[in-house]
């Protein structure tokens, strides 16, 4: 779907990739209803957009919270007269912690944010996209939603519920006017940590960390193609390959690298 002149709704949108998202869209001639839970972060992005801000409709919202999401697609109708694409790219990370140390409500706020904020979101709008002659829906997962990390084994099934999710989207919508992107990014440079309240203690990255700019020129490329699913990152691609060929050893290596996470 070509994005000119179409009206995209972006998730996360006050920081990280989904505020580069939004920026990224903006230059390419979309309009966007950018969606936070941060009201500070939407004006910030405000603000980063310039002249292109008169594109830009501010919405902030909690996207665990189902009725506040169901009146949504009113208020991007009443701003921009139409909707032909969303973006969940909400999401959080856990404390970095074995499973058995962490605690039931850190699990299920993992899940309402990541994989129920993306349900509810989508619920929401994908009637009205169902009625544009074309239209996109793409969905955030994870490197994390296909390699189980240690340390983030609530988080990495959450992003791997979104990835089921979306693949089995894909099918129901072949045939349809919506056309369906699952978005798998590595280590990125977005601050998840702390937006999640999340204290991060050394790093288990090595190699180069993909920036939030960077990444949203891939998948929005990838959603002007119309591709299914898209890697980003030099590092998602390789554990997606190293993970085809052996998942035990990439399970090892990642292992290895958390080490200084968990301690």
């Amino acid at each position: 779907m070509r994005l000119k002149d179409k009206v995209v709704v972006v998730t996360g949108a006050g920081s990280g990739l989904g505020q580069a998202l939004s920026l990224e869209l903006l230059r390419r001639g979309a309009r966007v209803a950018a969606v936070d839970l941060r009201k500070e972060g939407l004006e910030e992005t405000q603000a980063k957009a310039g002249p292109r801000a008169q594109g830009l409709s501010l919405h902030a919202l909690d996207v665990t919270q189902e009725e506040r999401v169901r009146t949504l697609p009113e208020e991007v109708l009443k701003a921009h007269g139409q909707v032909d694409g969303l973006i969940n790219n909400a999401g959080i990370i856990q404390p970095f912690k074995r499973f058995q140390e962490l605690d039931l409500p850190s699990m299920e706020r993992v899940f309402r944010v990541n994989f129920w904020g993306t349900v509810h979101m989508t619920k929401a709008f994908l009637p009205h996209l169902l009625r544009r002659p074309e239209a996109h829906l793409v969905n955030i997962s994870s490197m994390g939603g296909f390699l189980p990390v240690p340390g983030q084994a609530v988080y990495g099934a959450s992003k791997a519920a979104v990835k089921l999710l979306t693949e089995a989207l894909y099918g129901e919508l072949l045939g349809t006017p919506v056309r369906v992107t699952l978005a798998l990014p590595g280590a990125m440079r977005t601050g998840i940590a702390q937006h999640s309240g999340v204290e991060v203690k050394g790093t288990g990255a090595s190699g180069p960390i993909l920036e939030p700019q960077k990444a949203a020129q891939i998948l929005l490329d990838a959603v002007e193609r119309d591709r299914f699913r898209v890697l980003m990152g030099q590092d998602a691609w390789a554990m997606d390959l190293l993970y085809r060929l052996s998942p035990l050893r990439a399970v090892r290596l990642i292992q290895s690298r958390m080490k200084g996470l968990l301690g």
